[in-house]
């Protein structure tokens, strides 16, 4: 895998997926454009992948602006003109159907839905204009087998699939591939720091390879859809999961 002349904007990239994302990519060439709303983090991974010798612009913002989210993406793209888009920034608003509320229901919606197609609009024209470009959006298992006490999680994240189909639709003829991945039980620091672990324990038991994932091997998926190795891939919902929910 090669993203040399590539530049890649990461969304959540101050840890976690995005992390690994904006890592990997640098090692393999590309350029990137960090976007993420807590400066710590970000300044720490934007530093890092200089070193590196990546090209590297930090943008902090809350994406839910999404005038300021319109007015970074479009600056950035001037120039050195984004190619690869990886949609992985999202939270999640825990609750049973019972006692999801809706303003908390719809906030989750909208990180995980609304901000990705505003990001793919801005994006689309330009590559379109160059004849390539590779979108990735993050899922989650759960938007295939749904979760309990995830009703707005498991939500967004099957919407997510369903976005990703309906625009590799559209522009599979414009030399672009959309893709989307869906992690399991991932070593990020929401699940380290918020999961209980007999959760944790439970997810893994029914983990057929029997253990968690590092945020790496996701991230390698990830580079895989954006390079030209996976050239005759689109509309793609790809299982990273250790074999849960299989």
């Amino acid at each position: 895998m090669d993203l040399t002349g590539h530049n890649a904007l990461i969304t959540g990239a101050g840890q976690g997926i995005g992390k690994a994302c904006a890592e990997v990519f640098a090692s393999l060439g590309a350029g990137l454009v960090l976007l993420d709303k807590n400066a710590e983090t970000l300044g720490r991974i934007s530093e890092k992948t200089n070193k590196m010798g990546a090209r590297v612009r930090p943008v902090c913002l809350d994406m839910r602006n999404t005038d300021s989210l319109r007015s970074e993406v479009e600056k950035a793209n001037v120039g050195d003109l984004i190619d690869i888009l990886v949609n992985n920034a999202g939270f999640d608003r825990p609750g049973t159907t019972a006692v999801i509320d809706r303003s908390g229901f719809e906030e989750v919606l909208g990180i995980h839905l609304t901000i990705p197609l505003v990001l793919i609009q801005l994006l689309l024209p330009s590559m379109r204009s160059n004849g390539w470009g590779r979108i990735i959006n993050i899922s989650s298992i759960y938007g295939d087998i749904g979760g309990k006490g995830e009703v707005a999680y498991s939500t967004a994240k099957a919407g997510v699939i369903g976005l990703t189909r309906s625009v590799a639709r559209e522009c599979g003829r414009d030399g672009i591939t959309v893709n989307t991945v869906l992690p399991g039980l991932t070593r990020t620091p929401t699940i380290e720091n918020f999961m209980a672990k007999r959760f944790k324990d439970e997810i893994i038991a029914d983990t057929p390879l029997g253990r968690i994932a590092e945020p790496e091997e996701v991230a390698h998926v990830i580079a895989f859809l954006a390079s030209n190795d996976a050239s005759y891939i689109t509309g793609a919902a790809l299982p990273v999961s250790g074999g849960w929910g299989m």
